[in-house]
């Protein structure tokens, strides 16, 4: 019959299953609570960079929206600068009428020198002067003449200043234009020879 060794209690060796099972559990906790923060910090992390990704895209959208705004804002401006503009033309014509009568004095001159400045600066632009070369683009050709004193067509009397706002014309300048003279650039070299040739083709 085998003795135990002394010291040692019947049930040790349960015990010490009991142990090293507790000890396994505790170490299985463990990892599965390791394991399990590091998935919530990978979930964390993704989900801000979703987040940010969002923010972002927000951000962009509004900066946008701001830009859009602010174009549409200085359309609307335009437009309306523009209306006001066009409808003070036929006054600006008249006072131009006046001036060359001789009937811009006094008062009269202050106020529709300010109405100039004004309107300047507001971006009213006149145009259309005699001697320059006329363009479909700017002038309206109401009259038409020849002349021998011109190489192109020249815009010669102007009945009516043209209106631009920056580039977008509001009303073309109506101009008398003259053409050059029919035959006028010819330079008649060879005739002076011609009766030489001709003598000697006789003789």
């Amino acid at each position: 019959m085998t003795e135990k060794p002394q010291g040692v209690e019947p049930g040790d060796d349960s015990n010490a299953d009991e142990a090293v099972l507790k000890a396994a559990e505790e170490a299985v906790k463990a990892a599965a609570a390791e394991s399990g923060e590091g998935d919530e910090l990978a979930t964390a992390k993704r989900e801000l960079l979703e987040r940010t990704g969002d923010l972002q895209r927000l951000q962009a959208e509004y900066q946008n929206y701001r830009k859009r705004v602010e174009r549409d804002r200085l359309t609307v401006r335009e437009i309306a600068v523009s209306n006001i503009l066009e409808s003070l033309i036929p006054v600006l014509d008249d006072i131009g009428r006046a001036r060359e009568h001789g009937e811009v004095t006094g008062g009269f001159k202050s106020v529709a020198e300010s109405l100039e400045t004004v309107v300047a600066k507001l971006g009213l632009q006149q145009f259309g002067k005699e001697g320059e070369p006329f363009d479909p683009n700017l002038h309206e050709a109401l009259m038409h003449s020849y002349s021998s004193e011109v190489t192109e067509d020249t815009c010669v009397q102007v009945l009516q200043p043209g209106y631009r706002i920056g580039e977008r014309i509001i009303r073309p300048a109506m101009v008398a234009v003259a053409e050059p003279q029919p035959g006028s650039q010819s330079t008649g070299g060879p005739d002076p020879e011609a009766p030489e040739a001709d003598g000697a083709a006789d003789n």
